[in-house]
């Protein structure tokens, strides 16, 4: 059990990372700890947390802007979005029921592995909204990149840069999203038995219409349920219905679609969305691979039997691969596929043992590794944020 350090101000968060760079100590960087089980075990002694940090600290429904520290629910912000008709544009995937945990999910936690849902395809990923953010680095300096309009250009592009960095440059203390107004309604056109080839150029082909899908995922049949290809509609209600119409006969060589009604979508996506499909086999892992759409089923097929279980998201883009936790889960086949895929694969869950022992997100290229070393080495000297948790070091 590591000590558990949780202050209430970035002053303290200085305080912290400087006494544990001045004595070489590690420490492991964590919100709540709900997306603890993603990336590899980091090797520390002690915990920085950020849940005393929170409050959402701007919202502007006018300008699309709300900002909030680090170690406010998710949930929170959410509601406060919905309560002057607003919402995040993408779609906050949700850990927990992967890694079993109660832990709430925080807004740091979100920034820090770009954790964005169904809709990426349409509005973009976290890292696209974010215009941002408060951030202490390992050198135990408070940094300020971006700002809280989205015309704000000045000065170095650190917001990106910190989105998906996994506590490695620095502690997310406060961050700045654009936001989308919420949507009156949503449906979706299902489409059954369909093979994967079949299933993902339907969802491309829906993807290239002009009625503004922001959900399309192809869900392969198991246990006796058919395969199910799935394209989400959403703004006001006679939109959604004449688009609906429309996008149904353009697909119409693919099969007749049925029509869900906006709770049925929602509890649809809300599973797509959090990888719900593989839930109930908590001991086999679980991968995340990105490639072209195009070559989706074709990689999926050449995997074979490695292939337990998966699921097409983001059109094909996504695909959610489930295989054995033995051994290197897969690794050492699975990669050099992807790769000549034009693709990258990440190890979303695993026991501890694996994660420790193989490379969790996709391998450097050489020239690469030396370019984020640096980066890394620029920001945290004495190596002590989250040493491991990306990369080994």
């Amino acid at each position: 059990m590591t000590d558990t350090i949780s202050p209430f101000d970035e002053a303290g968060i200085e305080a912290t990372i400087r006494e544990a760079a001045d004595a070489r100590t590690p420490i492991l960087i964590r919100g709540a700890g709900s997306r603890a089980g993603l990336g590899r075990p980091a090797q520390a002694g002690r915990t920085l947390s950020t849940e005393r940090l929170t409050g959402v600290t701007l919202l502007e429904p006018s300008e699309l802007v709300v900002s909030a520290k680090a170690g406010t629910p998710v949930a929170e912000v959410e509601a406060e979005l919905a309560r002057v008709g607003q919402r995040f544009a993408f779609e906050p995937f949700d850990h927990r029921p992967l890694y079993g945990g109660e832990a709430e999910p925080t807004i740091g936690g979100l920034v820090a592995t770009n954790a964005s849902g169904p809709r990426r395809i349409y509005a973009g990923a976290v890292r696209d909204a974010l215009i941002g953010v408060r951030m202490t680095t390992g050198r135990a300096e408070t940094i300020r990149s971006g700002g809280r309009v989205m015309k704000n250009v000045t000065g170095y592009d650190l917001v990106k840069l910190a989105c998906g960095s996994h506590g490695a440059l620095g502690v997310i203390t406060e961050a700045t999203f654009k936001t989308l107004p919420a949507a009156e309604t949503e449906a979706t056109l299902l489409i059954e038995g369909l093979d994967d080839v079949h299933g993902v150029a339907a969802l491309c082909a829906g993807m290239g219409t002009p009625f503004e899908v922001t959900g399309a995922a192809h869900i392969p049949g198991q246990g006796g349920q058919p395969a199910r290809t799935c394209l989400r509609l959403e703004n006001f209600e006679n939109q959604v219905r004449y688009r609906a119409g429309e996008l149904a006969a353009r697909l119409r060589s693919f099969g007749a679609a049925d029509r869900l009604d906006a709770d049925a979508s929602r509890a649809l996506w809300r599973d797509v969305r959090d990888a719900q499909p593989f839930l109930g086999s908590p001991a086999r892992a679980l991968w995340r691979i990105s490639t072209a759409p195009t070559r989706a089923p074709g990689l999926v097929a050449r995997l074979g039997a490695l292939v337990e279980a998966h699921l097409y998201d983001w059109s094909g883009g996504l695909i959610w691969i489930a295989t054995s936790a033995e051994g290197d889960a897969g690794a050492g086949r699975l990669r050099p596929m992807v790769r000549d895929a034009r693709g990258h694969a990440t190890l979303v869950r695993a026991p501890d043992a694996v994660r420790a022992g193989i490379d969790v997100f996709e391998p450097e290229a050489p020239a690469l590794a030396r370019l984020t070393a640096g980066i890394v080495q620029a920001f945290d000297p004495a190596g002590v944020l989250n040493p491991g948790r990306m990369h080994v070091r």
